[in-house]
Parts: structure tokens; sequence; C-alpha cells
């Protein structure tokens, strides 16, 4: 689900999936020296969220981790109850305004700056020169269970998250719980979170925890900037002596086969808490490409990306735009959306090409995508089955779609082009991952089924803040249903004014 959703200039909604009885809020942004009040309830979900600003790069800054247990006296873990809970947030480091860095990319068409390091709970770690000597640290007992809550909060890197000499089991993602599964290492994109249960079972001392950057993008492009550093907390154990931590072998950077890995071998766990059955009736099929693209360079501007133009990016060959003048969501409560959005967004791609095919990275008469804000409507309660296929637009790389409003069940993925035929053999349908945000592989595809039981207006975006600012989005416009629980609620008479 992810309890967040666009609000620019107008009202938003928040609501949990899977469940009749959730409840909505609606707001606009904080303005400046307000402060506001707002409660809602969480039904039908438990694990690791995290709540986060939704403008542009200002959520580098603004984030948090959104802990959702086991109600008291109704359910329990579906594993032995851990010693104590922890969350660990990664995230990425600036030394400088995140709004100057943003301003400049789009500014000249370019990919904005990298980040200057790393941060584990906010602090760097020991080897950046500001933080020597203020690490984060985790004191644990010998022999005691621990949970990991680990959420990637970064804008434009997925990472790859270790702890020396030590496994992990993988027990949820996306409060979603999964079937127990063993790792000595744990793979997330931005927007992802990964709940893991580690033992302290080894010799008593210091052990390093550590993340650095997974570029899903093939080795040949080494020249690409991009932040090769370390983040570096410390596991110790109480009692211990030692003065120097254990380092932890770390994957390269380029290690795609070891991420997919971790993202395609996890599954749901069928019958535990929560757990939703695939629906198997599907209402609407859609094939959906994604990838950056090529802007023109507007007349009189100054343009530094490929071709003499500017970075843009898109789904289905639309590069969306946010409106200007007032939000989709409240243009379609009140059905006024002439200007602001309209519900053409389409199916399918305008051509079939040899999507994966490196050779058309640069093809002028696919690299262009018109800009427009475009929402695909659907009637309340329909199951939709998308197919997300990669391109290789520029740079092969993984995308992390999120969605919000909807959790949905991952059947399946790979890597090449999507065969409609032999790719459908492979689909699970008894014990899927559900996820709210899928990061499938690069040059791949994956494809996912959800059912449109929120009504409203939903976004559904690229988590890398770099693609999203520049078009990789769409949205879904879903109908309201039958009963007063399934219907889109108006704005509260005391919702703030933008």
């Amino acid at each position: 689900m992810g309890l967040n959703f666009l609000c620019r200039h107008g009202i938003f909604q928040l609501r949990t999936p899977w469940a009749d009885g959730a409840s909505y809020v609606t707001q606009c942004p904080i303005r400046p020296g307000q402060s506001y009040t707002y409660r809602f309830d969480v039904t039908g979900q438990e694990g690791t969220l995290w709540w986060h600003a939704h403008l542009g790069f200002l959520r580098a800054t603004v984030y948090g981790a959104l802990i959702i247990r086991p109600k008291h006296g109704q359910s329990a873990y579906p594993f032995a109850k851990p010693h104590k809970e922890i969350p660990i947030l990664l995230g990425e480091w600036w030394n400088t305004s995140v709004v100057d860095i943003e301003n400049w990319g789009l500014d000249f068409g370019v990919t904005p700056n990298i980040s200057n390091g790393y941060s584990i709970n906010g602090k760097p770690g020991d080897l950046y020169p500001c933080s020597q000597n203020d690490m984060y640290k985790i004191e644990v007992e010998h022999g005691k269970t621990y949970m990991l809550r680990i959420i990637n909060t970064a804008l434009n890197n997925q990472l790859f998250f270790k702890i020396a000499n030590h496994k992990m089991t993988v027990v949820a993602i996306d409060a979603a719980y999964t079937d127990p599964y063993d790792t000595d290492i744990v793979v997330t994109a931005p927007g992802q979170t990964v709940d893991v249960l580690i033992k302290a079972d080894q010799l008593v001392g210091l052990y390093y925890m550590a993340a650095r950057t997974y570029m899903s993008i093939p080795p040949e492009f080494l020249f690409l900037l991009y932040d090769k550093t370390i983040t570096r907390a410390i596991f110790a154990y109480k009692g211990s002596k030692s003065k120097i931590p254990v380092m932890p072998a770390l994957p390269d950077s380029f290690d795609s086969p070891t991420a997919h890995k971790f993202h395609t071998n996890m599954t749901g766990l069928a019958g535990g808490p929560n757990w939703v059955p695939v629906p198997l009736h599907v209402d609407e099929h859609m094939f959906m490409t994604v990838g950056v693209n090529i802007e023109p360079c507007p007349k009189d501007a100054t343009c530094r990306g490929p071709l003499g133009g500017r970075l843009s990016s898109s789904i289905n060959n639309e590069s969306f735009v946010l409106p200007q003048n007032a939000s989709m969501l409240e243009a379609f409560y009140y059905g006024n959306r002439s200007g602001v959005y309209t519900t053409d967004f389409p199916d399918n791609p305008p051509l079939t090409f040899d999507y994966t095919n490196a050779y058309f990275s640069f093809e002028e008469s696919l690299i262009y995508a018109p800009k427009s804000t475009k929402a695909k409507k659907l009637k309340f309660n329909a199951t939709v089955e998308i197919v997300f296929q990669n391109t290789a637009f520029l740079a092969v790389m993984s995308h992390p779609i999120h969605f919000h409003g909807f959790n949905f069940h991952v059947l399946a993925q790979g890597i090449g082009n999507y065969d409609a035929v032999e790719d459908r053999k492979k689909f699970n349908f008894v014990n899927p991952q559900i996820r709210n945000t899928i990061a499938f592989p690069p040059g791949g595809w994956a494809v996912i089924r959800f059912q449109a039981n929120n009504p409203g207006i939903w976004f559904v975006h690229c988590h890398l803040e770099e693609h999203m600012n520049v078009g990789m989005s769409m949205a879904f416009e879903v109908e309201s249903g039958p009963t007063p629980s399934s219907t889109l609620p108006p704005p509260p008479s005391d919702l703030p004014k933008c």
C-alpha cells in the first residue's frame, strides 16, 4: 500500500487495501508554520511500511518508519516472537540542498548530481570523514533473535545490505508475510521494506552492518557516475572486548544475478495472517513498457542531455506531467476532469519492437515520448493484470514501480522480452509475493495482478525519484462501489485550503 499519495494543489486520499472497513484521510500539504492532526485506521496488513514527503527530492529528508504489529489478543506473528524489533532505514546523504540538486538537473535536462554518501538510521558511518566518531550501533545479547525492519528510503538507488558472519531470514516484505527465506544478503529498491530475523549466534564481538549501491545497469556502463561509497553501522554483542568490527564481503555494485535471485526467490505466506489469494478471473489486461526517454530541447533553453535534448521517461510512451491548477482526485470527485487529466491512458504501447535490444537505445523514431496527464479508468472491484516490460532506451536498468492504494500479487518475473505463451507457464497462483513496489529485472519483465477495490485516483510511478520527476508515472481512476465503505467520501468541511 504505502501510506502516501501525490498531493499538489489539492486533496489526496489514504486508504488501506484488501479491507472493506478501512477509513479515509484527506488533506493538503502542510503549510509553513502550521500543524495538523489526522487519524487513520490500518486494517488487513501487518509489517513494515513507511511515510515520506511526496514532492520531488524533499523525501530525501522527510521520512520515517510505519510499523504495524499484530492486534493484541487477536493474532500473533507467524514465527517466534523476536527479543527486540529494530528499524533500519537506509538513506542517501547530500552535502547541499536536495532542492537545489533537483532543480539543477531539471534546468539542464540531465541526471541530478549523485549523493555524497549513504546512511543507516541517519548516520553515514566511519568511512566518511564527517562521521567517523558517530555511528549507529545495535547492542545484542548472545543467543537472542532480533527483527530488523529494513527500509530503503534512498532517492535513486537500490542497495545491498549485509551483516558480517550472520544469516538473515526474510519473514515479510512491504507489510506482507512471506515464507521464511534464508539469505546472507538483502537487496532493496527505493520504497521497499524487508523484515528479517537474525539470531545473535556468532562469537561475542563487533560486526559491521553495511550497505552499498546496486547498479542494475550492465558493467559496460561503468563510465556512469554513481555513489561508490559504503555506509556502515555496528552489530555489537554485549560484553564484547573487540576493538575492530568484522567487515562483510559485499557484492560488486553490478552484481545483478545476486539481486535477481533475492528479488525472485521469495514467496508469500499462503494461508498466513492477512493472506489474500490470487484473483483468478481477469477483467483488464495491460502491457506497460517502461523506460528512459529524451525530450526535445525547448526553444531558448540550454539542454545538456543525450542528443542535445532533455532526459525524460515514460510508461507506454506517455510521459506523465503533474496537473498545475487542481488535483486529479478533486477533479474526479467533482466530475470536472476537463483541463486537469484525461482517461485515455493506453493499455498497450504504441509500437511493438525488440524492447530489450540495445540496438534501439538511441533510435530516434522510438526514444521521444509525448507529455500528458492520463489515467486508466477501472470499474470497482475489477481485477487487473499488468505485464511490465523493461526497455533498453538509453540504458538497460531495473525500475522499481510503486502503487499507491493497492497491494498486488507478483505472478512471475524474467529476463528479456515477455513471451505471452511460454512465460505464462511460470505464473505462481499458489503463494506469490504480495508487494506494493516491484523492482523487476533489468532488461526484463514482471507480471502482477491486483483488484481495484479502492475508489479514487491512485498514482503509479517509478520510485527512482529522478525518473518519476520526468514522467515515469501514470494513474488509475477507480469508480466507487455499491456500499458506503466502498464509496469515495467528500472532502472534510475543515479541509485546509492550499
